[in-house]
């Protein structure tokens, strides 16, 4: 089972190796540097003893006082070594030299080659010129060798103690980043735990809680908003479900309900043939009701779903609205309403689908409208996109009504009496679903005693 860290120890981790990384390239870098310029000191001092050897060997009047002078020379300075050589001659320096046998020789005139080496444990730097003889070694034909050579120990113990403070800096560096760290994960990530805290706390009875979007940094700020959108879109679902079935168990217990009353009352007393006649036929009526509740349920679970996907095709919608004129035509005579159509529109969808949402649009307006009056159906259309109006008569429908017109069994009469010719309360919500699963809209409005419902169709 691989190991998996919290964020806050995942951050710590980084932080620290990050810091630590940071200061073993800074603690580096002093390093080289504070070798670079103690060997830049070394080869200066170097220069310096090479260019006075110089000279007391062009002052010097004889080889005696030459040696004399560069004795003291070399005495002179703790660590420095002199050694002259002509030839197989040895002018200046004991057998017990700290010179390597392959020390290379370099020009004076040039800068010359600095080497390093240790002798008998300790640290040396040097290096081996040919320079010019004085005049009272003219006449010999070997050319002089002077090697040079200091001691580096007090270099070398400067950069181990110095080694030694940056090791010791950079432990203490390396925990208390960690701890830096680690306190500043724990404060930066206090908005997220807080936001974990209170997703805990929403449950289906408690669902009005929201996430700080003010108070949380810019990063958390989006999600702390997606959360938000998304506790808004489930408390709205939420409380249309709860709603949805409260109004469907008060929808089903009325026609159940007078269904068993008005059996147990036929069971009562005996009857005749005829009355057992009357009431199937009112019990049928009832479950006609039920049926047809039961089948737009599933056909707006269906549409809202996606599972009922329209088969798309050219539809005209002044054919559909004649047919349906045609159908509706008994039940507007019988209360002196005249159905008018205008304008003529094509659009893309499935055309059962759509009938049936301009079926519920029309009966929805018949029903409501006064008797001797008009109901108009209006068509139109503009760079592709299709509208179908539905106008009638009628007492305006008040505003704080008309957002919930959509929602399913919504009535604006809330004593919920079924009426003769009462639906189901299901015919707006399937409207607008089939509108929807269409890629279109419906929209409603109500004014000056006229209520206007209209479907709108997008471009084929």
């Amino acid at each position: 089972m691989s190991l998996r860290l919290t964020l806050t120890a995942r951050l710590t981790l980084l932080f620290t190796t990050v810091s630590v990384l940071v200061l073993c390239g800074l603690g580096v870098m002093v390093t080289r540097a504070n070798d670079a310029h103690f060997f830049e000191l070394d080869r200066s001092f170097l220069a310096d003893k090479a260019a006075l050897v110089q000279e007391v060997m062009a002052s010097s009047t004889s080889l005696a006082q030459m040696q004399q002078r560069l004795t003291e020379l070399q005495q002179s300075h703790r660590g420095f070594y002199l050694r002259l050589e002509q030839g197989q001659a040895l002018l200046l320096g004991g057998s017990g030299h700290p010179f390597p046998a392959d020390l290379t020789v370099s020009d004076v005139a040039t800068p010359f080659t600095i080497r390093e080496w240790r002798w008998e444990g300790e640290p040396m730097r040097g290096a081996a010129l040919a320079i010019k003889a004085p005049e009272f070694l003219v006449n010999s034909a070997p050319p002089l060798r002077l090697q040079l050579a200091t001691d580096t120990h007090h270099h070398t113990h400067f950069m181990e103690s110095l080694r030694h403070s940056l090791m010791v800096y950079l432990l203490i560096a390396a925990m208390a980043s960690g701890l830096l760290a680690w306190w500043a994960a724990q404060r930066g990530l206090a908005p997220l735990r807080d936001m974990r805290e209170r997703a805990r706390r929403v449950t289906a009875h408690q669902l009005d809680e929201r996430m700080p979007e003010e108070s949380v940094p810019v990063e958390m700020a989006e999600l702390a908003h997606d959360l938000n959108t998304m506790l808004a879109r489930l408390q709205t679902d939420f409380q249309r479900l709860s709603e949805f079935s409260s109004d469907l168990a008060h929808e089903l217990r009325t026609p159940i309900s007078n269904l068993l009353t008005e059996t147990q009352v036929t069971l009562a007393h005996q009857r005749d043939a005829t009355a057992y006649r009357d009431i199937l036929a009112s019990n049928a009526e009832e479950f006609q009701r039920m049926g047809r509740m039961v089948s737009d349920m599933l056909l707006l679970a269906k549409t809202e779903h996606g599972l009922a996907l329209p088969h798309r095709e050219a539809v005209n919608l002044r054919e559909q609205v004649q047919a349906l004129f045609d159908f509706y035509d008994v039940v507007a005579d019988e209360r002196g309403i005249a159905l008018d159509l205008m304008g003529d529109a094509t659009a893309s969808g499935d055309k059962l689908m759509l009938r049936r949402a301009i079926s519920n649009l029309l009966s929805n307006a018949i029903r409501h409208a006064p008797a001797q009056s008009r109901v108009v159906v209006s068509l139109s259309q503009d760079r592709g996109k299709a509208a179908l109006c539905v106008e009638n008569a009628g007492p305006a429908i008040a505003p704080e009504h008309l957002p919930r017109l959509f929602d399913r069994f919504y009535r604006v009469d809330k004593s919920r009496l079924h009426l003769p010719s009462d639906g189901t309360g299901l015919g707006l919500s399937i409207t607008d679903a089939i509108m929807v699963a269409h890629g279109g809209s419906v929209t409603v409005d109500s004014k000056a005693e006229k209520t206007r419902f209209c479907l709108r169709f997008p471009a084929a």
